[in-house]
């Protein structure tokens, strides 16, 4: 088995610094292979699979393999999964819908790094399953997706975040439908109109706006790019950049975080933005501990990383930038190369 080459990022990061981070994953790691916030928290689907995501592209393929079979063992029958488990017990019984689709980019990442065809044919019918859950659900008029499931139906209410974020696991999902030879038609027609909604019907969704995601996540997630993105990522980018620090997660917060930092890293390198790229990157490292993991986020106006904890889903963001930057592993562009409507 032949291992890629860990990403580096000159003057910021070296590969052993990022197989650091990836052990600083791997430390939390529960005996089930499931990836909670930091040893001892819950665990939820979507930092699951972004956690396994850094474990890929760290080169710690057999922990990445225990995450995901995770995630096929602890799918319901309806394709979907408990929005927070803590050790094995369930804390939260809804489904979030962006939660349950996210398996999709996960094991696409997967597949072009490892070539692991085998066992992402075994996954397949994980990810069908949770594709199909979260598009058999009620959909508003212009196409979104509601966030949320539970005993009494769905919320009937859609968040462009976590819709952005839908359309780009639907794109995953269509390239690993044809790749295991199951094309889904259907599939691609929901995308359609889900991303004509996140770019034509703001008012389809909650207002969320004070929270940075909704600001890059239809660009990281590829459903609005070139010269439009460039523009809404001007039109905000005061709102939400602090200088040499990151970004802040909401707009009236003196709040940095990492998460969203490297998030918004992936999405400027998408959209060829490659100077404010590297800067953010090279800025949020102030939030880096001696043993490879990272702190959530930092109050910048008394210095006090808050909270106190080292989550796995950061270390994973700050992977998959490097990764994005550096264009080292085959998965380095899974947001940069997400399928067109």
């Amino acid at each position: 088995m032949v291992f890629p080459e860990l990403p580096a990022v000159p003057g910021v990061l070296t590969s052993r610094d990022i197989s650091r981070t990836g052990e600083s994953i791997a430390a939390a790691q529960e005996p089930d292979g499931a990836l909670p916030w930091f040893t001892g928290g819950h665990t939820d689907p979507w930092d699951h699979v972004e956690s396994a995501m850094g474990l890929t592209v760290a080169g710690l393929w057999d922990q990445a393999r225990d995450a995901y079979i995770w995630s096929a063992k602890t799918q319901r029958d309806d394709g979907s999964w408990p929005m927070q488990i803590r050790q094995g017990v369930i804390e939260n019984a809804d489904a979030d819908t962006n939660f349950c689709a996210y398996l999709a980019t996960g094991m696409l990442h997967f597949l072009t790094v490892t070539g692991d065809r085998g066992f992402v044919a075994d996954l397949w019918p994980t990810v069908r399953a949770g594709i199909d859950f979260v598009l058999d659900l009620p959909r508003g008029a212009h196409g979104e997706i509601h966030w949320s499931a539970g005993e009494s139906g769905s919320s009937g209410e859609a968040l462009l975040t976590g819709c952005s974020s839908i359309y780009h696991s639907l794109g995953c999902a269509l390239e690993l439908a044809d790749r295991v030879g199951d094309p889904r038609p259907d599939w691609a027609s929901a995308r359609r109109g889900l991303g004509g909604a996140l770019r034509d019907h703001p008012e389809a969704f909650l207002d969320k706006s004070r929270y940075s995601m909704d600001w890059y996540y239809p660009i990281l997630a590829g459903a609005l790019r070139g010269r439009a993105a460039h523009a809404h990522l001007e039109r905000h980018w005061g709102e939400f950049v602090v200088p040499d620090l990151g970004i802040r997660c909401v707009s009236d917060a003196p709040w940095v975080t990492g998460a969203e930092t490297c998030e918004l890293v992936l999405a400027l390198d998408a959209n060829g933005n490659d100077a404010a790229a590297n800067a953010l990157f090279t800025a949020i490292q102030h939030l880096r501990e001696s043993d490879g993991s990272y702190w959530t986020g930092l109050v910048f106006t008394d210095g006090k990383r808050w909270p106190e904890e080292r989550t796995t889903w950061t270390a994973a963001a700050v992977i998959l930038a490097a990764d994005a930057l550096s264009r080292t592993t085959p998965g380095n562009g899974i947001f940069r190369d997400a399928l067109p409507s």
